[in-house]
């Protein structure tokens, strides 16, 4: 009996540091902000740009996002033609900072840089990331195209594809010349 007893305790030993030991290799950053910039722009990032969120950008924002923002103005990198949106949303508990390359109204890339939540890591795969590849807005600023889901990553991909429509909405609004500043 005293044997069953140590088998079992070390089964739950090994079980639980194998748990552990995949959920701290699901969080972290998979890419910085800066290498992220420095590959779209190959080596050479613009200066920022900043475009205000004046209260009809700032409405619109925070109808795609689901609530309100606690910013003045948004940071991006680029032209009124390509930018690079490194943007932040929380999944379940833990901001996701995503950054996302827009082109012509449509998204050219999407990498997920930084994960902290515990679950629902798999949207950084580029199984899932390139379903965003070439997807523009409709009339109702919602992506052209459904996302597919990814069983037990539901906040995850509900984070990222708010990510995806805000970055659109901005870049459109760039594009259009809403107020900048370096």
């Amino acid at each position: 009996m005293r044997i069953h007893r140590w088998r079992a305790g070390l089964c739950c030993a090994a079980l639980l540091t194998l748990g552990a030991v995949s959920l701290a290799g699901a969080t972290g950053v998979y890419q910085t902000p800066e290498a992220f910039l420095a590959e779209v722009f190959n080596g050479a990032a613009p200066a920022p740009q900043a475009l205000w969120l004046l209260p009809e950008l700032r409405a619109q924002a925070e109808q795609i996002l689901g609530h309100p923002l606690d910013r003045l103005r948004v940071r991006y990198w680029g032209n009124s033609d390509r930018n690079v949106w490194i943007l932040d949303e929380i999944g379940r508990d833990q901001p996701i900072t995503v950054g996302i390359v827009t082109s012509g109204g449509r998204i050219e890339q999407l990498r997920v840089l930084i994960f902290r939540e515990s679950r629902g890591w798999e949207v950084r795969h580029p199984f899932f990331t390139d379903q965003f590849r070439d997807l523009s807005l409709n009339e109702r600023q919602e992506l052209e195209e459904p996302i597919d889901g990814i069983s037990g990553a539901t906040l995850s991909v509900a984070a990222l594809t708010r990510l995806a429509r805000l970055a659109l909405m901005l870049h459109g609004a760039a594009a259009r010349g809403q107020p900048v500043s370096r």
